[in-house]
């Protein structure tokens, strides 16, 4: 939980300095990219607080209503920031960028900043925010980076991919998504705010406002997916779950496994069920330590599991 919170406490600052940054070069020279990339930097910054209400409310201990605890608070926020914030951001930009597009104009003016000199280009106060950017987001997303390799060595994982599909730990994969996008969306915007330089053609720098508002809205889709999957009470991966089958089935004493079942409650945390027929010779108490003992190793085997509930069955 520390290290999701550090990562996202980068992102929150990064976002929120470049906001005002973005904002700032939209306002002096009017492009559309910098528009869009204003939204998207409100987005995310506002996407960070949502985790930072997710990752305090989950970590909040169980109660009588909340047995298990808050743990799934952190899906439900980190569901929000994908639909509600990334997908805001996300058409906000896209109908700014159709709209510039279609026209065939920019709002990019051709003089200069005349309140900094009579010779400064404008267009140079977008270069130099987008690469302050890119420098501020590159941070965040190396911070990111680093605590998505963290649960790919704890899980074994291959790579990013497997861990983006397998993951649990929801603020993380949140904060190292959002990072990406803003680090794809700053080369976006540079790249269409040099073409439109260099050509004086206003259609490039309307056409990058429009591409980050496809990967914003393309992004929130495939987050909202991949919570959705967690809030609706997915189980452990098949693999993982038939080692802590193995476990119980090899375990002396154990006849039979009518029934074992997984379920997330909340990120790196997972409630283990188990119907169990033992040696019918047994007596209860033997068959109680042997309980302990099958609950003791399914949770050091995985760390993942906090919850294990074994029924003896006749």
């Amino acid at each position: 939980m520390a290290s999701s919170k550090s990562v996202v406490l980068a992102a929150l600052f990064a976002n929120a300095a470049i906001a005002v940054l973005k904002f700032i070069g939209f306002t002096l020279t009017g492009s559309p990219a910098m528009l869009s990339e204003t939204y998207h930097s409100i987005s995310d910054t506002g996407n960070q607080i949502f985790l930072l209400i997710g990752l305090r409310y989950g970590g909040k201990k169980a109660t009588r209503a909340h047995p298990f605890g808050y743990g799934k608070a952190q899906f439900f926020y980190a569901f929000l920031v994908s639909v509600l914030l990334f997908g805001i951001a996300g058409w906000e930009s896209f109908n700014h960028g159709y709209h510039a597009l279609t026209s065939h104009t920019s709002a990019a003016p051709a003089g200069d900043v005349t309140l900094l000199s009579q010779t400064f280009p404008a267009v140079w106060v977008n270069y130099g925010v987008l690469l302050g950017g890119i420098g501020f987001e590159s941070y965040a997303l190396r911070q990111a980076i680093l605590g998505m390799r963290a649960d790919i060595r704890r899980h074994d994982w291959s790579g990013f991919r497997e861990a983006f599909r397998k993951t649990s730990n929801v603020t993380t994969l949140t904060a190292f998504t959002e990072d990406l996008i803003a680090v794809t969306g700053l080369v976006l915007a540079l790249v269409g705010v040099f073409l439109s330089d260099t050509t004086g053609d206003p259609v490039y720098d309307a056409a990058a406002a429009l591409l980050i508002g496809v990967l914003l809205m393309g992004f929130a889709v495939a987050l909202a997916w991949e919570n959705k999957r967690l809030l609706v009470g997915e189980s452990l991966q098949k693999e993982e779950e038939d080692d802590l089958r193995a476990i119980i089935a090899d375990w002396e004493g154990v006849e039979e496994i009518e029934d074992l079942r997984t379920v997330f409650f909340g990120p790196n945390r997972v409630l283990v069920t188990a119907d169990v027929v033992f040696d019918s010779s047994w007596d209860t108490e033997r068959i109680d330590d042997t309980i302990t003992a099958i609950e003791d190793e399914l949770q050091a085997t995985n760390s993942d599991v906090r919850k294990v509930y074994i029924e003896p069955e006749v």
